[in-house]
């Protein structure tokens, strides 16, 4: 008897090649390979690419139809990851709304926010950001200062907030606010949403070791939201953003992993072109890092074997952050060291390729949560060691 799964997933993998080899030509095709999910190198046409995927119904894979999913399984968003790779397709730049805010309103949202934001995420027509870090609340996110006051039918926003990718490119800003002064730290906090064409939103750039303004900073000064557009309770956003720091840590590395697969094959054409094949050390570094996406892999089904079970994610999405962003960090130094003085050489007017990748992976560590704080997350709820005293 031939399994049923097994022949929907093929008919989607056919599926899948089919549009790609008829969609992915033209300018499409002449930023193949271009970007990352955290630099706007080539927006313009990626962008384009992103709604030419909400058109063929590629973007929400396994939201529910009604919201314009298609109700994919687990499986099928890892082939779609595979074969998107193969293909040499520009990187996504929807990253924030669809992997982030969409789980989160999938989960924890109104009947009302779902039918209003799923849809222009699902044809990428309305972009999103996140505002959780500001300059005292890092990694401590329950730190953050920026509040939001009740203003009859809408609350007042007033804050800072840093880091914030792409939101130069956005419509709206999903964030953390304190809306109860005098509740403890991980309480009167609330997940809201807010608009980011307003007179009370200021965005300033900041320039990163790539040369790029990929990151922001982002200054709310009475900035207004409407009264409903709080994603869960008022007062229980640590909850909620944990969801969507969990997709962060974990469901979305898929893409990454796909691309750092043609990291390692871009490396390892590089080792033969320079005739560096049989030195025993670069050998050696080679095969730790194509153990590496190995692990990486198996760790990623077993995390997203977890969530098919369970609905929820665990302690494993820390394991899963802590685990890449470690290899990348390691793996783009073997690519320095590859390069040699090449490293230092930029043919344009900024780096790119390898170059580039190397100095995105510094950052890679602190982004979603630093290793520090994940390391704290395992453990306490892996190890089951006391958690970590404060400093007064």
């Amino acid at each position: 008897m031939v399994d049923q799964n097994s022949r929907a997933d093929e008919e989607f993998r056919e599926e899948l090649r089919t549009w790609l080899s008829e969609h992915l030509t033209g300018e499409f095709a002449q930023v193949a390979g271009r970007g990352s999910p955290s630099d706007d190198d080539a927006w313009d046409v990626r962008i384009e690419w992103e709604r030419e995927l909400g058109r063929g119904g590629w973007i929400g894979l396994a939201w529910p139809r009604v919201y314009g999913g298609r109700q994919a399984t687990y499986a099928q968003e890892v082939i779609f990851s595979l074969e998107y790779a193969k293909a040499g397709a520009p990187a996504r730049c929807t990253h924030f709304g669809e992997s982030l805010l969409a789980p989160t309103l999938l989960a924890h949202g109104t009947q009302a926010q779902k039918e209003r934001f799923l849809p222009p995420i699902q044809l990428a027509d309305e972009l999103w950001c996140q505002g959780y870090s500001e300059p005292g609340a890092g990694s401590d996110l329950a730190s953050v200062r920026t509040t939001a006051v009740p203003d009859g039918e809408q609350w007042r926003i007033n804050g800072q907030k840093v880091w914030t990718s792409f939101a130069h490119h956005a419509d709206w800003i999903f964030l953390l606010a304190r809306t109860d002064p005098e509740a403890p730290r991980h309480r009167g906090i609330s997940y809201m949403l807010c608009p980011i064409d307003q007179p009370g939103v200021e965005i300033r750039p900041i320039t990163s070791l790539a040369g790029r303004a990929d990151f922001n900073e982002v200054f709310f000064t009475d900035a207004t939201t409407a009264a409903d557009m709080v994603v869960g309770p008022v007062n229980n956003g640590w909850a909620v953003a944990m969801s969507t720091l969990g997709h962060e840590r974990a469901t979305s590395v898929l893409s990454y992993q796909f691309s750092f697969q043609r990291e390692m094959e871009v490396l390892v054409d590089e080792v033969r072109r320079r005739g560096m094949g049989k030195d025993p050390m670069f050998r050696h570094r080679l095969a730790e890092a194509a153990v590496g996406l190995r692990v990486m892999a198996a760790n990623n089904m077993r995390t997203l074997g977890r969530l098919a079970r369970e609905g929820e994610l665990g302690p494993e999405a820390s394991v899963t952050k802590v685990f890449w962003s470690r290899w990348h960090k390691a793996f783009c130094e073997l690519a320095l060291d590859v390069l040699g003085p090449d490293a230092m050489l930029v043919d344009g007017a900024e780096p790119t390729g390898l170059q580039r990748s190397a100095l995105m992976a510094l950052g890679e560590t602190l982004y979603a949560g630093t290793t520090e704080i994940q390391l704290n997350i395992m453990a306490e709820r892996v190890l089951g060691l006391p958690r970590e005293p404060r400093l007064a």
